[in-house]
C-alpha cells in the first residue's frame, strides 16, 4: 500500500496521470504505469490523459490539466495522484499545494514498491538507500508538507533552514552507514565469487524485464520454491541456487531484479552490488515475454541497462517465454555462426525447457574446450541468498 498522508481519502485510491508528449510507445506506457500502482496495493484508480509539446514548468501539467485532476481526485476521493513522468522537486511541491493530496512521480512509485519487495537484510538496505539519496533531492526551503508525509528524520521544530539542515545531515550520516554495509555483504558475495571460480563452477544470471517470468523459469531449472506472482517487481531479493546439469557440471543459477524502463538511476546506483552476480556471470539468459506486445522495446530496455551496469559483454542466450500465450513452438535458433541465439521456453507448463538445458550444457562444453578442461564434478545442491 502506498504512504498514507494525514487526510480522510481513500488510501487504496490513486488519480495516475499520464501526457502524451508524441511517444510512439505512449499506450504501452499508460498499461504500464496501471499494473505498477495495482502492485503498490492501489484498488481504485482512474487515469487522467492529456497531449503536450513539453511539460509545464510550474506544474509538469497545464493549469487546466491540474483542475481536472483536481476534480477526478475528489470525485474518487483519492489519496495519492501519481505522475507517470519524472517531476522535480518543485514541480512537486506546487502540485501538493495545489491538490493537497500526495503526488508520487515515477520514481517515487518505482522506490515505493520496491520497499515493500524487499525481503532480505541487503534488499532492504539497498532500498532504504535509493529511497534516501532520491529525498535528499526533495529537500527544499518551505515544503512543509515533510514531517507529515516523509516521515522518520526525527523532526523538533518547523520546516524552515534549521529543519532542513537537520534532515540534510540525518539522511548523509545514513547513508555513509548504509553504504559501509552493503561494502561489507559486496565484500562476502566476492568471496564466495572466487570460492565458485576456483572450482570452475559456471555461472548464470537470469536477466530480463519485470514480469517476464525469470522466477518461474528459475524455479523450473533448479527446482526452487522462489515467488512467483503476476505483478510488477514480484522478485526483488536476488537468489542464488545451485545445481548439477547433465554434461554441463555444477551450475550456480542467478535470479536477478527485473528492469523497467526509466529504472531510476538511484535504484540501478545501489543495487549495482546485487548486480554483479549478473556483471561476473559465465552466461547470461535474457528472459523475454513472448507474449507481450511490447517484446522488443522491453528487451531494449534491458540490453540498455545491462549496458550501464557493464553486463554487455558477458554471453547472453534469449530465452522467450510464456510461449503457450504467443501460441508459438519450443525451439532452439541459431545465429550465422552456428552459436545459440534464442530458445523459446514455457516455464510454466515446461516445454521447450530441455532444449534450453541442453543449450547450457553446450555452452559448458565450448566453455571447458576453450579452457582445455572438462566440466567439474558434481556439487552437494545447496542454496545461498
Amino acid at each position: 500500500m502506498l504512504d498514507r498522508p494525514a487526510a480522510a481519502a481513500d488510501p487504496l485510491a490513486a488519480i495516475l496521470v499520464c501526457l502524451d508528449f508524441g511517444d510512439p510507445a505512449f499506450g504501452q506506457d499508460v498499461e504500464e504505469v496501471v499494473r505498477l500502482v495495482e502492485s503498490a496495493g492501489v484498488t481504485r484508480h482512474q487515469l487522467v490523459r492529456g497531449r503536450r509539446s513539453r511539460p509545464d514548468p510550474k506544474f509538469y501539467a497545464g493549469v487546466g490539466k491540474v483542475g481536472e485532476i483536481a476534480r477526478a481526485a475528489a470525485e474518487l476521493n483519492a489519496m495519492h495522484v501519481v505522475f507517470n513522468h519524472e517531476l522535480s522537486a518543485a514541480q512537486e511541491r506546487n502540485l501538493e499545494r495545489e491538490l493537497q493530496r500526495r503526488v508520487m512521480d515515477r520514481t517515487e512509485l518505482i522506490l515505493e514498491i520496491f520497499a515493500q519487495r524487499a525481503q532480505t537484510t541487503e534488499g532492504k538496505l539497498q532500498v532504504e538507500l535509493a529511497r534516501l539519496e532520491h529525498l535528499s533531492t526533495r529537500l527544499v526551503r518551505g515544503w512543509t508538507h515533510l514531517e507529515r508525509q516523509r516521515g522518520g528524520l526525527g523532526k523538533t521544530g518547523g520546516p524552515g533552514e534549521t529543519q532542513l539542515e537537520l534532515d540534510r545531515r540525518y539522511i548523509a550520516r545514513r547513508v555513509r552507514v548504509l553504504k559501509e554495509k552493503l561494502e561489507g555483504l559486496q565484500n562476502r558475495r566476492q568471496l564466495q565469487r572466487r570460492a565458485r571460480v576456483r572450482r570452475d563452477v559456471l555461472s548464470i544470471s537470469i536477466a530480463g524485464y519485470t514480469n517476464a517470468g525469470k522466477s518461474t523459469l528459475f524455479n523450473a531449472l533448479a527446482h526452487a520454491k522462489a515467488y512467483e506472482a503476476d505483478q510488477l517487481f514480484a522478485t526483488l531479493d536476488t537468489t542464488t541456487r545451485r545445481l548439477w546439469l547433465p554434461e554441463a557440471g555444477p551450475v550456480v543459477v542467478s535470479d536477478t531484479v527485473g528492469f523497467i524502463r526509466s529504472l531510476p538511476h538511484s535504484l540501478i546506483a545501489a543495487f549495482r552490488a546485487t548486480l554483479e552476480e549478473t556483471v561476473r556471470a559465465d552466461l547470461l539468459l535474457h528472459v523475454v515475454d513472448a507474449a507481450s506486445a511490447a517484446r522488443a522495446e522491453q528487451a531494449a530496455e534491458v540490453d540498455k541497462v545491462l549496458g550501464e551496469i557493464g553486463a554487455d559483454a558477458v554471453p547472453k542466450i534469449a530465452v522467450w517465454n510464456k510461449i503457450d500465450c504467443a501460441h508459438l513452438e519450443p525451439a532452439v535458433e541459431r545465429d550465422q555462426y552456428g552459436k545459440i541465439s534464442r530458445v523459446l521456453v514455457s516455464a510454466r507448463t515446461g516445454a521447450g525447457l530441455e532444449g534450453l538445458r541442453g543449450a547450457i550444457a553446450e555452452f559448458a562444453r565450448d566453455r571447458a574446450a576453450a579452457r582445455g578442461a572438462a566440466p567439474s564434478e558434481p556439487l552437494s545442491v545447496h542454496h545461498t541468498h
